[in-house]
């Protein structure tokens, strides 16, 4: 098969990912093959291949976006037959025994592995997964469609649950890329009334057309305090920025595995009961539940398609922020 491996992190401007020829992976115990139609490119993979998000694991497959179809299934595996269709997200694996697990709290097992850091991922032909964290799909949506979804939206969808947004509720989203993009659209579902923060004068355009009530910059305060807020940018100050635009007992979520640093600020933006909570990784509950959502909705985000072999100059656009939408890798 043919893959796109990371030896050694460096810039993406450096081509840090270099596709080879790799064998055929097998299926152990629990596990199943897929062949991979398409995976997308998320910030979390630049991050892991220029060295901002420490490897766990050199050489690795980046990727944990993948859809595909079983071609093999190993041994002790039940509910899976080759020719069905399934999702790989960031989540790989848990220990299914500690007090996190029990709960369904898998995403913050002490064991928890993730593709693409501590397993082989989806940029490439074939992938090995755990068959109990893999999400089903039905046929009907192109893989290229579906592929962004299984990180910013799924995340995008957590993020939302840990602000404690309500149905109808003010809700602030700082940063506007692929993640938020998905939000937006199961917040507009909810009857949310919506605030969009972000530098971009084409995203909080975007924004307004996908149903913000208001749009502006990070240095703006928006017309009505916000109940909850999500950050999606991995910059301090703008977690900063959601604080201060925050009504009395409303929550900023942070959706962010890598921030460069919170600044100090005064205790006064965060008195009244006011909170910050970080977004750590996603559970099989939040794939399957957000999936069955996004095609109620539907969700749709804008896609940019590359062929593996240019996998590149897709880490180049996402890292030079040129990408519109999400950069999906096609096998």
């Amino acid at each position: 098969m043919r893959g796109a491996v990371l030896t050694r992190p460096a810039p993406a401007s450096e081509g840090p990912l270099v596709v080879t020829d790799l064998p055929d992976p097998r299926p152990g115990e629990g596990e199943v093959v897929l062949s991979i139609g398409a995976c997308a490119v998320c910030r979390t993979d630049l991050q892991i291949a220029e060295g901002d998000l420490a490897a766990r694991r050199l050489p690795i497959i980046p990727g944990h976006q993948a859809v595909g179809r079983v071609v093999e299934v190993g041994p002790d595996v039940s509910g899976w037959r080759e020719g069905d269709r399934a999702a790989a997200y960031w989540l790989a694996g848990s220990c299914g025994r500690c007090r996190f697990c029990r709960s369904g709290r898998e995403n913050l097992c002490p064991e928890a592995t993730f593709h693409g850091w501590d397993r082989d991922g989806g940029f490439a032909e074939r992938m090995r997964a755990r068959a109990d964290h893999l999400a089903r799909l039905p046929d009907g949506d192109d893989d290229v469609e579906i592929a962004p979804l299984l990180c910013g939206g799924v995340i995008g969808y957590r993020a939302l649950r840990v602000s404690g947004i309500r149905p109808g509720g003010r809700l602030g989203l700082l940063g506007f890329g692929a993640s938020a993009l998905c939000a937006i659209q199961v917040a507009r579902h909810w009857g949310c009334e919506i605030a969009v923060m972000t530098r971009s004068d084409a995203e909080k355009a975007r924004a307004v057309e996908l149903g913000a009530a208001w749009a502006g910059g990070y240095d703006e305060t928006p017309p009505w305090p916000l109940e909850a807020a999500v950050t999606f940018a991995p910059v301090g100050d703008v977690v900063l920025a959601a604080l201060r635009a925050l009504d009395r007992g409303g929550t900023v979520a942070i959706n962010a595995i890598h921030l460069d640093r919170v600044p100090e600020f005064p205790y006064e933006d965060l008195w009244l009961e006011r909170s910050l909570r970080s977004v750590a990784n996603v559970t099989r509950a939040d794939a399957d539940e957000f999936l069955r959502l996004a095609a109620e909705i539907p969700v749709r985000t804008v896609v940019e398609p590359h062929p593996l072999e240019d996998v590149g100059v897709a880490l180049g656009r996402l890292a030079d922020g040129s990408v519109g939408g999400a950069a999906v890798l096609t096998m």
